[in-house]
């Protein structure tokens, strides 16, 4: 058996035409959907991530605003400014790009955002909505990850998914994201004591942890979906996941590849949560 690939840039793609329809509709009442991107430092990779937000806002008509700001910038200073757009009727989405320098707390910066235009879904308010199961900003990558899975028409109900890693931003609201539908949860992570024993009981293994390659068939059980949420450069430097994709492949019914998978649908439900804070105007 060979997996069949969940195709995450053929299903982002998907999702943006009918988003950039609805930000269409929303021009002819008169708003257009509006990000603004706080981006501090010059870390590379964020500058990588923030360029392709920019690139897709502008593929699907929504007005984007980047605000750079040098890694030397004081707290209140940059709290001043997400307050500034808070008060911005023509922003509807705000994302602080992380990481931030050490002496900015990332916890007041979250908190400072509006929970009405927290389009990456950090916000306890929409942690707390996301957890009680009221309607909330969803984290952009757990939301996803969703998707992805909602895109092979597999019934979650009952199924039992494993999460390895419970960072704030994906291990724990995927989780729950799959609690909310019905599926039964399992969360691992560094302390677990004979993790093999616990991922080879996954129907649907979600693999965030950040190490290359970590994951290799005798984690998996035969038949379940694998989902791969690292990104990592293996020994030769070439771009790869959390998940040993040769080995698991031909173990897993479905799997998503690295690159091409998760990545893409992070950025497109970052623009569905944007489109929806901007819809409550009308």
């Amino acid at each position: 058996m060979s997996a069949k690939i969940i195709d995450g840039k053929q299903l982002a793609n998907t999702i943006r035409q009918d988003i950039k329809k609805e930000v269409e509709h929303l021009q002819t009442k008169g708003v257009t959907p509006g990000l603004a991107v706080i981006l501090v430092g010059d870390n590379q990779a964020s500058r990588t991530y923030v360029a392709n937000k920019e690139k897709a806002c502008k593929q699907l008509g929504m007005k984007s605003v980047l605000i750079e700001l040098p890694a030397t910038i004081d707290e209140q200073t940059l709290l001043t400014k997400i307050v500034e757009l808070n008060n911005d009727a023509s922003i509807h989405g705000i994302l602080v790009q992380l990481p931030l320098p050490k002496h900015i707390s990332e916890k007041k910066v979250i908190e400072t955002i509006s929970p009405e235009k927290d389009v990456d879904g950090f916000h306890p308010i929409n942690i707390g909505r996301m957890m009680t199961g009221q309607d909330a900003f969803l984290p952009c990558t757990p939301f996803g990850i969703l998707k992805m899975i909602q895109s092979t028409n597999i019934d979650v109900t009952g199924k039992h998914v494993v999460v390895i890693g419970r960072s704030n931003i994906v291990g724990k609201p995927v989780g729950q994201l799959f609690l909310n539908e019905n599926a039964t949860v399992t969360y691992c992570h560094s302390k677990t004591t004979d993790l093999a024993s616990y991922t080879r009981q996954a129907d649907i293994l979600i693999c965030a942890i950040g190490k290359a390659k970590f994951v290799t068939e005798e984690y998996v059980k035969e038949g379940a979906v694998v989902i791969d949420v690292g990104m990592s450069r293996d020994e030769n430097g070439k771009l790869c996941g959390d998940v040993d994709f040769e080995s698991v492949q031909d173990k897993s019914s479905f799997i998503t590849p690295v690159p091409g998978g998760v990545g893409p649908m992070t950025i497109t439900m970052l623009m569905y949560n944007t489109l929806k804070s901007a819809a409550k105007e009308i």
